[in-house]
């Protein structure tokens, strides 16, 4: 069986119509839902802000089949605290018709050796619900691990049960004053309460 390629390119302007197939009930069946139009035009917007900030914020991309040069769907990453560690989370959106052809696993690898080239935190979590085994073999096939059951609110104030998925990426070397290479360390925020958990599976947060 052939191997599926993509690339992946940066979210623009030109992607808004990928963006209204993704907010179609069957690929928001996990997620709450389709949002109104004025917050699918927001998301735009936000997706748009966060390909124009440094590399190591995140990036949504465009998920293009090779060599037909297909959209097939959207796949991103973004920063934010978990369990009071600073982590990156992902996820993703394969368009039906592309869905079980190798797509969402063939972007899921290229996403991560982009943020191991990129980005900024030891580890990529994604957290897809346990209602989802499709989204959870995906993320066992790119090589991410289990850490276990959590409850995430998607949308606000509905919690839904969710597998707390892992890649890491191993600590990021640093240059110390001497010249010398070493490897960073997390950091800590020990002290302050955790954030409550929200499932953001594949729509992330406002770019700052």
């Amino acid at each position: 069986m052939e191997e599926t390629r993509v690339r992946l390119e940066p979210w623009s302007e030109r992607d808004f119509r990928l963006l209204e197939r993704a907010n179609e009930p069957v690929m928001t069946e996990h997620l709450g839902g389709p949002e109104s139009d004025e917050k699918l035009r927001d998301r735009q917007r936000r997706y748009e802000a966060l390909s124009a900030r440094e590399p190591a914020a995140g990036r949504m991309f465009r998920v293009v089949l090779e060599p037909s040069g297909d959209s097939a769907g959207s796949i991103g990453f973004w920063e934010r605290q978990w369990r009071d560690e600073p982590v990156h989370e992902a996820g993703r959106g394969i368009l039906p018709e592309f869905q079980g052809r190798g797509p969402a696993v063939a972007a899921l690898v290229e996403l991560l050796a982009h943020v191991r080239a990129h980005g900024s935190r030891d580890s990529v979590h994604a957290f897809p619900g346990t209602d989802h085994p499709a989204s959870n073999a995906v993320c066992r096939r790119a090589g991410f691990e289990c850490l276990g059951d959590v409850d995430f609110e998607y949308p606000p104030g509905v919690p839904h049960p969710s597998l707390d998925r892992r890649y890491r990426l191993g600590p990021r070397p640093t240059v110390t004053p001497s010249g010398r290479s070493g490897r960073a360390r997390p950091a800590s925020r020990a002290g302050r309460a955790p954030s409550p958990p929200r499932r953001a599976g594949r729509r992330p947060p406002p770019a700052g």
